[in-house]
């Protein structure tokens, strides 16, 4: 799918950085003028409110959709009608406002065809990722890449540097 805004995904098995990585990014852009959304895919259930307030017993009664909001934020919850199966990358990404965004930052969604930085941390054992997945346009690692020909490899230390290459990658895509 061709979505209105540039999207990169960090992919990566659980434990690799992730997160760590896009809580680093998500700070340099913004203090670079980047406006950020962020998508994360959550293999377990999660839930934004507690047992006992208004807004949960209300879901909690059957409210297909219930919306939050204060003066400063607001969240929509909506009940997956088939909670069985994984949600589509595409469908989240049209639930943002774009004309309040430059760039969306996706955590997971790692079999779904986007662009993506792999984290690889050989430490872990994991197979890196790259070789079967030709939408991993760069890796992001402090070891040595197992396997060649490799896609552009990215100082997993040095976040500057992956902000760097992500505003590289929106220069081009507004050219």
């Amino acid at each position: 799918m061709i979505f209105a805004i540039p999207v990169i995904g960090v992919v990566a098995p659980s434990g690799s950085g992730k997160t760590t990585l896009l809580r680093q990014l998500v700070a340099l852009l913004h203090d670079r003028g980047v406006r950020v959304g962020y998508l994360k895919h959550a293999h377990h259930s999660f839930d934004l409110d507690v047992p006992g307030k208004d807004s949960f017993e209300i879901r909690a009664a059957g409210a297909a959709q219930t919306l939050l909001a204060s003066r400063e934020r607001w969240a929509l919850q909506v009940e997956e009608p088939a909670p069985a199966v994984d949600p589509d990358l595409d469908a989240m990404l049209t639930r943002f406002e774009t004309a309040r965004l430059d760039l969306i930052l996706v955590e997971g969604f790692k079999h779904a065809r986007y662009p993506k930085i792999e984290v690889y941390r050989a430490a872990l054992g994991h197979a890196p990722l790259y070789p079967t997945d030709a939408d991993i346009i760069a890796v992001a690692t402090a070891d040595p890449l197992p396997i060649t020909p490799h896609p552009l490899q990215l100082p997993l230390n040095d976040a500057p540097a992956i902000a760097d290459f992500i505003l590289g990658k929106l220069a081009g895509a507004a050219g």
